[in-house]
């Protein structure tokens, strides 16, 4: 038997297949804290693999609505789709073996991607920007560094506006194709400021000339009779709706990257 069709992230087929394939689960990922399914979905003679959770195995959070982190999840995708970055991948919701749920393109990610360390030292070494101290055990502490890298750069940005929670270090995947996806968006788009990331590296900084562009899309597409406004009306609040539109016209107003506000932990925890 042929191996099936690799098609690249990103792609309408992809998002065809996710939307109107047949769903087969192949195994469950154990460490997660939602349930999280390991699917084939087989459409038009071909297969992709994917993630499938379905809101039914979503565990309840005191801060979001029940049975709403499905909906975050392809509200990010739509998102990720306006700036033009693909960071996140193909993302739709549909019908599943265990009812309605998010079922997304899975991306196999490269080992040794370099995006994270921690070094003995006081001060990063060029290439890299500060997170914070970590204790290491036994009295030590070590340095928590990320890579300055353009991609980790865009996701940083994406995630100041759709207000992610939960920018932990297993939630990067570099692919084989050099192209950097952030996954595990569940906990998005409140009202409230909960922006918790290891990607503090660029906090104060002013903003590239490209994500300033970028951002002045969104705001476009954000209108009251905006596409990405349309496609975010079924996933979140209009309350929710509305405070993505204050925080992308926050950042255009400063037009720097966001700073910790203090009122919540900064980092998210394990940060790994």
């Amino acid at each position: 038997m042929s191996a099936p069709e690799r098609i690249p992230p990103g792609s309408v087929t992809t998002a065809d297949h996710l939307t109107r394939g047949e769903l087969t689960v192949r195994g469950q990922i154990r460490d997660a804290s939602n349930a999280v399914l390991y699917c084939a979905v087989a459409h038009a003679g071909e297969e992709v693999t994917c993630v499938y959770k379905p809101v039914r195995g979503e565990r309840p959070l005191w801060d979001f609505p029940d049975g709403t982190l499905a909906q975050r999840e392809v509200a990010a995708y739509e998102v990720s789709e306006a700036t033009g970055w693909g960071l996140v991948p193909v993302t739709v919701l549909r019908d599943g073996p265990y009812g309605e749920g998010m079922c997304q393109q899975w991306i196999e990610g490269e080992p040794g991607g370099d995006l994270l360390a921690l070094v003995d030292a006081e001060e990063p070494e060029p290439g890299w920007k500060a997170i914070g101290f970590a204790d290491v055990g036994e009295g030590r502490t070590a340095l928590l560094v990320h890579a300055d890298d353009e991609r980790l750069r865009r996701l940083a940005v994406l995630d100041a506006v759709i207000n992610n929670a939960d920018r932990k270090g297993g939630h990067l995947l570099p692919a084989a194709d050099g192209r950097l996806y952030g996954i595990d968006h569940g906990v998005t788009f409140n009202t409230e400021n909960k922006l918790r990331t290891l990607l503090w590296g660029w906090a104060g900084e002013p903003l590239t000339a490209e994500a300033v562009d970028v951002l002045r899309g969104l705001s476009d597409a954000l209108s009251p009779t905006g596409d990405l406004t349309a496609r975010l009306a079924p996933l979140i609040t209009p309350a929710e709706l509305d405070a993505t539109r204050a925080r992308v016209g926050a950042l255009l107003t400063t037009g720097r990257h966001p700073e910790p506000g203090g009122e919540w932990p900064a980092i998210p925890w394990p940060p790994v």
